[in-house]
């Protein structure tokens, strides 16, 4: 099982380490595991909710309160729009896809290597 550390999660989602917290506060779902350290370790279930919750606070612009009752809905069967759940998902893709994908060419520039050379997505 993977397990991510806040930081991780910070940079994947590019939400900061105080709002992960605070969602924690707000959304009882989302339950992180602590290490014998007392660290947060997200599960890949955790990372998909906050994926989620970011999609719909950030992104649709639901209120703390919407978003929750959006994300009970989901997960309790009752959203009977699941074509538009798939295609919100999908958008939420694409865009990872493409932060990803100039974040690696970035990555390239800054090595001085040029996309052609290196191209594998």
């Amino acid at each position: 099982m993977a397990a991510y550390q806040i930081g991780e999660v910070e940079r994947l989602l590019g939400v900061k380490a105080h709002v992960l917290r605070f969602w924690e506060k707000e959304f009882p779902l989302l339950q992180p595991r602590k290490d014998g350290y007392g660290r947060r370790e997200y599960s890949g279930r955790d990372l998909r909710l906050l994926l989620r919750l970011r999609y719909l606070l950030h992104v649709r612009r639901f209120t703390i309160e919407g978003a929750r009752s959006q994300v009970e809905r989901e997960l309790s069967g009752s959203d009977q729009n699941s074509s538009a759940l798939i295609d919100s998902i999908r958008a939420e893709l694409v865009g990872v896809f493409f932060i990803a994908r100039r974040s690696r060419t970035q990555a390239l520039k800054a090595l001085g290597e040029s996309e052609e050379q290196e191209d594998v997505l």
